[in-house]
């Protein structure tokens, strides 16, 4: 959104519901609706949900060592473990905490947000129409006097920002002593003001509100013909007033008037206005730009029927206070389904989020969209955002969106200036990773947002002028060091359950304002539950998966403990859901088994020739019950192993789905027997039997008519994993080197140019994957996708960030 994500020392809040600026909290699990007609749900979101008590596994504090001979050190006793009582109270927490935010989301409108003390006051400030010398809105006043804080201010009760409590405070000030009622209350906050002044110069630049430099000299201006003093000599406010000197002259005056621009947002601090021209500018609900504020100062001047409504609306809406934007459908719609998808609880709201992304479609334009619908003025922030949400669920989107941000070499947030946010580049950056084939407006987007993003960086400059959020830096940071080719879903949510701020972000507009179905404790108690909650089920996998590779003595085929652990993590860290157990063990078997034929036949032709015969015997005469097989000791346990486990996967799929994949599975391991003699490259076709592991075992199944489709995904799936299990295997003894996702390469190294295809076949796999309009079930061709980004990882991630991912996904508990 124009006004979106950075990184504050704020102070911290107390434990309330996200929803106490709006409505009383209500005792958990209470859940009710305002009315019939207004559907915002009470909460009280520190009661929704509590930790559960099982006990921690206990780690070693620093990363560097957390794998000691490949294993992090956890004492066996906290693996296991879970008594029944507690498995039925966590079950019921995480239903308990699903169901509210299905409620949540099932009651989401025009957007749920915070009162702005200032914009209720410019409101308030608007004089009858019919019965001059009396207020148009009583109530908004009546609001003012029912807010004041115990320090005699207004603002955001929960945060203090000096620029937000002053604007606020003065404006709330100057409504009250132009009706000339609660004279205690005005002089309290007259004298907060005067205290408070100074202090502007001690806050961060970044975090000045929107529009501060125009609007709070215009304030003071007002309080002056009201016969309010105020001094205004002190240093902050001088800079200020230069500020507001050197934006009045860049203010294109002709532009402003005949065409659609961010100024109509802040037009109550504009002076000398053709009020006459820019009526016409006015949004489809009476509103200039979706601004209480600007569209109350328009109708002082104007007396327009259409922003008498749009605020009237407003106020009963909100019983008497008004928020500093509204609608703000959009934004809500696109940064919830953002903020479920991060913190790995989207799989409970699929058909929430449909109805989300389809609203959003609805209203998506060939410029891009704004917070708000049917807007003229678009923004990167929401564009950004909403481009790569429908794109990742199969939506037709065009890049050309972008192309008026487009300045230069560079990108800007809002037509029109030339200033960039951190959220709305990163956002940018996010959405440029979806790129498919020949989009050049992303590739140069992607260019550009990685080197400003990662300037930023570097001089230790990841504020943000949007949002002041829990780790910003530590967003930022992911996304810059994890290619989105190499993000496995579940740490990037190991990560993000930290990052997230839950209640505490806050969002920067025309003063500080909450989203609370954007930014709550719900999403994140019921996150972290349902985090421990799979790591709890990831635990016992691993410890049964070990009691596999014993009974089966796969170390004494040369694959270590160490490469069972980072084989296990990578498919659980890629497919984690509780429900998908079989489909995850399936893979790490499977990789497994794979790792050991090629590891301990790798060097000799003979035994390597021998294998696939012995294996075509075994299948030809039917391996059933653990049959002895003839031949050599280790090749006949190798395949003893191979048919045991496939068979216990074929059960497994039976019970579930109930359907026989033995003749398939033997199928597929028969092609990559074959593969592997004939060439003996790695990862030559170990990807097309992960992949058709993986989806026989999900119960997946394509049609004939898709059977071209099936086989271009298996041949691009095979050339990517293959080149970068090649790349893995030249360069995992040399120092390993970190991907600069910036969208190019040196071209004169041959390494770089193997990238640079590999990327190219990523972006035409990407669109495969991601196109809806082919029929095939999405969740086949995620497989793919999930299966190639997995080699991504393996072949381009530091082994020391891959132990540290290791720990923090499997062992240590979200806390």
């Amino acid at each position: 959104m124009f006004m979106s994500s950075s990184s504050s020392s704020h102070a911290r809040r107390p434990q309330l519901s996200s929803f106490s600026y709006l409505h009383p909290p209500l005792p958990f699990p209470g859940l009710s609706f305002s009315s019939t007609r207004d559907k915002r749900v009470n909460f009280d979101s520190t009661r929704i949900i509590s930790i559960a008590k099982s006990k921690p596994a206990r780690t070693t504090p620093e990363y560097s060592d957390v794998l000691q001979t490949g294993l992090p050190l956890i004492v066996e006793d906290d693996i296991q473990e879970q008594e029944e009582p507690l498995e039925v109270s966590l079950e019921n927490q995480i239903r308990q905490g699903v169901d509210i935010v299905k409620s949540m989301l099932g009651s989401i409108e025009d957007g749920e947000i915070s009162i702005s003390a200032y914009d209720t006051a410019w409101v308030a400030l608007v004089e009858n129409i019919h019965h001059p010398g009396s207020p148009q809105f009583p109530s908004t006043l009546q609001w003012i006097a029912n807010n004041q804080l115990p320090d005699s201010s207004w603002g955001d009760p929960d945060m203090f920002l000096t620029h937000d409590r002053l604007i606020n405070t003065l404006a709330c000030v100057i409504a009250l002593k132009k009706w000339n009622i609660h004279p205690r209350k005005c002089k309290r906050g007259l004298s907060f003001v005067k205290e408070n002044i100074s202090k502007l110069a001690k806050e961060d630049e970044e975090h000045m509100l929107i529009g501060f430099e125009i609007a709070f000299p215009s304030l003071l201006e007002m309080a002056k013909k009201l016969g309010i003093e105020i001094p205004d000599d002190c240093p902050a406010m001088q800079d200020i007033y230069t500020k507001k000197d050197l934006k009045l002259t860049r203010i294109p005056r002709d532009i402003m008037h005949n065409v659609p621009t961010t100024l109509l947002y802040s037009l109550e601090g504009l002076p000398s206005l053709d009020w006459e021209k820019l009526v016409k500018l006015q949004c489809q609900d009476g509103s200039f730009l979706f601004s209480p504020s600007s569209t109350a100062c328009a109708l002082m001047h104007t007396k327009d029927g259409n922003c008498f409504s749009y605020l009237n609306n407003l106020v009963h809406k909100f019983n008497g206070g008004v928020p500093n934007v509204y609608p703000v459908d959009l934004f809500e719609h696109i940064w919830s389904v953002d903020r479920l998808l991060r913190l790995g609880i989207s799989r409970f709201f699929r058909p929430e989020i449909k109805e989300c992304l389809e609203y959003v479609h609805r209203y998506w334009t060939k410029d891009g969209i704004c917070w708000a619908r049917n807007s003229n003025v678009q923004d990167i922030d929401d564009t950004s955002m909403g481009f790569r949400l429908l794109r990742l669920h199969g939506y037709e989107v065009s890049p050309d969106v972008f192309k008026q941000f487009k300045k230069g070499n560079e990108f800007v947030c809002v037509v029109g200036q030339s200033d960039q946010a951190i959220t709305g580049i990163y956002n940018l950056y996010r959405a440029s990773q979806l790129m498919f084939p020949k989009e050049t407006i992303l590739h140069g987007a992607k260019e550009f947002a990685g080197n400003f993003l990662r300037k930023k960086r570097t001089a230790n400059e990841l504020l943000d002028k949007w949002i002041i959020t829990k780790d910003l830096p530590g967003e930022v940071g992911f996304a810059l060091d994890v290619p989105w080719y190499a993000c496995l879903p579940r740490v990037e949510t190991r990560l993000y359950i930290e990052q997230y701020g839950g209640q505490d972000d806050v969002w920067i507009g025309k003063t500080l304002y909450r989203m609370p179905y954007v930014n709550n404790n719900v999403y994140l108690e019921l996150a972290k539950l349902d985090y421990n909650n799979c790591q709890s089920l990831h635990r016992i996998e691993w410890d049964n998966i070990q009691k596999w590779y014993e009974e089966y003595n796969v170390g004494g085929f040369g694959v270590s403990k160490r490469g069972l652990l980072k084989t296990y993590f990578v498919a659980t860290a890629s497919i984690f859901e509780p429900e998908r157990s079989v489909e995850r063990l399936a893979w790490a078997k499977t990789a497994i088994l794979v790792e050991t034929i090629r590891s301990y036949f790798g060097n000799s032709r003979e035994e390597r020739i021998a294998f696939p015969n012995e294996f075509q015997k075994a299948k030809t005469r039917g391996y059933i019950n653990g049959r002895r097989l003839d031949g050599k000791q280790a090749t006949k346990g190798l395949i003893e192993m191979v048919f045991a486990t496939l068979n216990h996967l074929s059960q497994d799929a039976l019970v579930v789905h109930g359907q026989d994949i033995t003749p398939h599975l033997y199928q597929s391991w028969e092609k990559w027997v074959l593969t592997w003699q004939e060439g003996g490259d790695r990862g030559e076709g170990e990807a097309e039997l992960l992949v058709q592991t993986i989806n026989l075992m999900a119960g997946h199944t394509h049609s004939q008519e898709e059977e071209l489709l099936y086989e271009r995904l298996f041949k691009l799936t095979n050339t990517v994993c293959h080149q970068l299990g090649h790349y893995h295997h030249l360069n995992k003894d040399k120092q390993p080197q970190q991907v600069q996702d910036n969208g190019g390469y040196n071209n004169s190294n041959p390494e770089s140019i193997s990238k640079l295809q590999i990327e190219s076949d990523m972006r035409e796999l990407v669109q495969l994957v991601l196109n809806s309009s082919d029929g095939m079930d999405s969740n086949i061709k995620q497989t793919f996708l999930t299966v190639t980004k997995s080699f991504y990882y393996t072949a381009f991630t530091h082994p020391g960030t891959v132990n540290y991912h290791i720990a923090k996904v499997l062992f240590e508990r979200v806390v």
